[in-house]
């Protein structure tokens, strides 16, 4: 897998002769293979991984990550796609720009693109670090190789670092979105494979699988119904009840919202040629991802039923490995112990090239815009050779790929999806309100897109770091389930998804700030109107 994907790689590499192609794949890309593209970006190894272990572990309370990562992208379609294609060039800031001061909101876009792309790069080096412990066999208390299993989980991260490193310094977009399309496939196929051999074993009686993951996850009927996760009812304690049902809106509110501000999903409108193309590819995402989350639900009852919750959470305690186990189980339920390490290897293939073309795409979002909007349109104020840029943007590419094997390291016992919820909470709270007021309010000046997105990038990362997900949450057995150790409390926000709280305030600050300051620019925005709905003359957007 890894060579097929370093050879696309090498090829690109010689494709890339201009900023056009290192960023947006020369614009080359029909609707159909930038749709196969999204659905690679989006379909990461948080969905397959993070939500098949979600509902083999909490039944129908996991599903409702894929319901709502899937109707996000009615909010990508109907209000952004391809207003954002029209009007930019390479990156969100080129759109939010436009009309304003370019070098603080250029700032303030790179600040909030790297903060999003650093927390999504987060869950899927995690995902990657608890993927090669179990291809490989590592388990707690034994050495891999001379090393310890921590070691050699960490040296797991770390390769995946160094190979996103590479894919993104040497192929740029094209070489990203070729490796993301054949990703794409694979993931269906694999997906599909797993979910047929499930359904086999239950005679294709999907009622079956489903009554007996209910048995075998020790809850009865209750596994089949809401409360395992969220909106958990606690007897006699009214004040955690309601705070449980606020995080279920929250984490939802998260999910629907943020996809339309997440940066790596942004600069995929701007590798199609034009707008018909950017809605034509964001249909053929829906089309897979809709059809790859059901799958999911397959899989993760299948885990629940044929696995069963003790070994998923012998392996990883936040349900990471449910779906490579199930291969193996299946495997050897049909074949034999060999067919069971054949399927094994074929769905950890297809979930570490998921986490690859993610994190590519995460990277490629990342030093696309430190390169272009903070280095060529704030620091050399727009002077910078086409040349310098793909410069800085490889260089920027490596500084990323470090800053996230570093923090993976640190965050390896969080659930992939829960840490995927997190970017998207932030991506809805900064990007998604100054994006839409860019495109629709007359009235929205630089003070309110600046205070939009500090104000709403601020709000989530402080929510977060006071909640129970950073301190003081415990399991019954006393074992932190936080990023700090037991024992260490400091939370005073009770929602473990910020969302709730911090997209209204972004929004608010956005509103306040262009309220506050006389700022205007009508004109600008009549012309940034007409080429959001015609596409006239956006080739140059960003060179006024």
């Amino acid at each position: 897998m890894i060579a097929l994907t370093l050879g696309i790689t090498l090829w690109a590499s010689r494709q890339v002769k201009s900023a056009t192609d290192f960023h947006s794949g020369g614009r080359g890309f029909s609707g159909m293979q930038n749709g196969f593209a999204i659905g690679s970006d989006y379909m990461s190894a948080a969905s397959f991984l993070g939500i098949a272990g979600m509902i083999a572990l909490f039944g129908y309370d996991g599903f409702l990550y894929s319901i709502g990562f899937l109707v996000a992208w009615l909010v990508a379609l109907l209000l952004v796609a391809e207003l954002l294609r029209n009007s930019g060039r390479y990156t969100m800031a080129d759109v939010l720009s436009y009309r304003m001061r370019q070098r603080p909101v250029r700032t303030a876009a790179s600040v909030s693109t790297l903060t999003v792309s650093i927390f999504y790069l987060l869950a899927q080096m995690v995902g990657a670090g608890a993927l090669i412990a179990l291809l490989l066999g590592i388990q707690p208390g034994e050495t891999y190789l001379g090393m310890s299993a921590e070691t050699a989980k960490i040296a797991g991260i770390v390769v995946v670092g160094i190979l996103m490193i590479v894919y993104v310094t040497f192929g740029g977009m094209k070489g990203t979105t070729w490796v993301q399309i054949v990703k794409a496939v694979m993931l269906m196929g694999g997906a599909a494979l797993l979910t047929v051999m499930v359904l086999a074993v239950y005679g294709f009686n999907f009622g079956a699988l489903m009554s007996d993951a209910a048995q075998a996850s020790g809850v009865g009927s209750s596994f089949l119904e809401p409360g395992q996760r969220y909106g958990v009812e606690v007897a006699g304690d009214a004040w955690q009840t309601m705070v449980n049902k606020l995080d279920l809106i929250s984490l939802g509110l998260a999910l629907v919202l943020g996809t339309a501000g997440l940066p790596h999903i942004l600069i995929r409108f701007y590798t199609v040629p034009d707008s018909k193309a950017a809605r034509k590819s964001v249909n053929w995402g829906i089309g897979l991802i809709g059809s790859f989350y059901l799958m999911t639900l397959v899989l993760g009852f299948g885990a629940a039923a044929l696995v069963g919750r003790d070994a998923i959470v012998a392996q990883n305690a936040a349900g990471n490995t449910a779906a490579p186990q199930l291969a193996e189980e299946v495997g050897v339920h049909f074949g034999g112990n060999l067919l069971g390490a054949i399927m094994l290897a074929l769905i950890a293939a297809v979930a570490f090239a998921a986490i690859l073309s993610t994190v590519a795409g995460l990277t490629i979002a990342s030093s696309s815009s430190l390169a272009h909007d903070l280095y060529n349109n704030v620091i050399r104020r727009g002077k910078a050779s086409e040349k310098e840029e793909i410069k800085v943007a490889r260089l920027a590419a490596f500084g990323v790929g470090v800053a996230a094997i570093v923090l993976a390291i640190f965050a390896q016992n969080l659930n992939v999806a829960f840490l995927v919820a997190l970017a998207f909470a932030i991506a809805a709270s900064a990007n998604l309100p100054t994006v839409l007021l860019s495109l629709f309010w007359k009235r929205f000046n630089t003070t309110g897109a600046l205070a939009g997105i500090y104000g709403g990038l601020a709000s989530a990362l402080i929510l977060v770091f006071f909640s129970p997900v950073v301190s003081g949450k415990v399991n019954a057995e006393g074992d932190s389930l936080s990023l700090f150790p037991a024992g260490v409390d400091f939370s005073w926000f009770p929602l473990e998804n910020p969302g709730l709280v911090s997209i209204p305030l972004g929004l608010l600050c956005a509103v306040v700030g262009t309220l506050l300051s006389k700022e205007t620019d009508p004109e600008r925005f009549a012309e940034l109107q007409v080429r959001a709905l015609t596409g006239a003359g956006a080739e140059g957007a960003a060179k006024h």
